[in-house]
C-alpha cells in the first residue's frame, strides 16, 4: 500500500524524512534504508506540480538514500579472517542531520506555543493615575526607596555626560559628606518650596556628584528631608521636613 502525503505539510527533505520516520515507528539509530527509501521515492514520484527550487532538494536527498541503501548493499567483510575492521555506518551522517533538526523543530514547536500563550495576555503602558487622587500636587507622592533613587542617580550621570563641554578644567576640590549635607539643608532652607533633584548638581564634577548624592543618602535615612515625586517615573523634589525647618531656622 503507498503512502502518500501532500508537499505543503512540510519545509523540506529532512522533514518529510523525519515524518516518514516517526509514521512507520522506526527507530532512528536504526534506520531500515530498503523501506524508508521506497516511502520517500513514493513521495517524490507522486508529487505532481514541483516548483525548481524544492524539487532539487527533494531530489538530493532521494540520491543520498539510494547512495546509503547501495552501500549497505555491498558485502561485508568475513568475520573469521584474522584481520579486521570496524567500518563506519553510512546512515550516520543521515541519523546526525535528522537528530540536529529534530532539536530545532521541537524548539521551534515549543516557541511558537509560547508565541500562542503571549498573544492571549494583555499589557498596557503606565497610566497617569493622579485624577484619582484629588490632588495632583506633589505632596500627593508615594514611598521613595533607595531604588528609586539610585534611578535617578544613574539619569543624572547620563545629564552631565551629554552635556559636558569638550573642553573642562579641572580642579581638585574637596568636599566631605557632613559639609555637602549642611549646604543641602541651607539650601533648602533658603527656599520655602521644595527644590528638584537636579538643581542640587550645577557641577559636571564626578566627585561633587557622588558626595552630593551620598549626603542626600545620609539625610534620607536620618529623616531630615522628605524625597516626593508628582507621578510615575516624574521629577524628583526634595524639600525639608516640617520639623527640622523648625528646629533650623530659629
Amino acid at each position: 500500500m503507498e503512502y502518500q502525503v501532500k508537499i505543503e505539510a512540510f519545509e523540506g527533505p529532512l522533514d518529510l524524512l523525519l515524518h516518514l520516520i516517526n509514521h512507520l515507528e522506526i527507530d532512528i539509530y536504526d534506520i531500515p534504508m530498503a523501506e524508508i527509501s521506497e516511502q520517500y521515492l513514493i513521495y517524490v514520484h507522486t508529487m505532481q506540480e514541483l516548483e525548481l527550487d524544492d524539487a532539487s532538494e527533494y531530489l538530493v536527498m532521494a540520491a543520498t538514500l539510494l547512495a546509503i541503501k547501495s552501500k549497505m548493499l555491498l558485502p561485508t567483510y568475513d568475520e573469521t579472517e584474522e584481520y579486521t575492521f570496524e567500518e563506519e555506518d553510512p546512515r550516520e551522517e543521515l541519523v546526525e542531520q535528522l537528530i540536529e533538526y529534530k532539536k530545532f523543530k521541537e524548539a521551534a514547536f515549543q516557541l511558537k506555543e509560547k508565541e500562542s500563550e503571549r498573544s492571549l495576555m494583555y499589557s498596557k503602558p503606565p497610566s497617569d493615575l493622579s485624577t484619582y487622587t484629588g490632588d495632583n500636587s506633589r505632596e500627593t507622592s508615594w514611598e521613595f526607596s533607595l531604588h528609586d533613587m539610585l534611578g535617578a542617580y544613574h539619569k543624572l550621570l547620563r545629564r552631565k555626560k551629554l552635556q559636558k563641554p569638550l573642553v573642562t578644567k579641572i580642579t581638585n576640590r574637596e568636599v566631605s559628606i557632613e559639609v555637602r549635607m549642611d549646604e543641602i539643608v541651607n539650601l533648602l532652607l533658603e527656599n520655602k518650596t521644595s527644590l528638584s533633584f537636579f538643581e542640587f548638581f550645577p557641577h559636571a564634577d564626578r566627585q561633587h556628584i557622588v558626595v552630593t548624592f551620598l549626603a542626600m543618602l545620609e539625610l534620607m535615612k536620618r529623616n531630615e528631608i522628605v524625597v516626593e515625586q508628582s507621578d510615575i517615573f516624574g521629577e524628583i523634589f526634595l524639600s525639608l521636613r516640617k520639623e527640622i525647618r523648625e528646629v533650623v531656622g530659629k
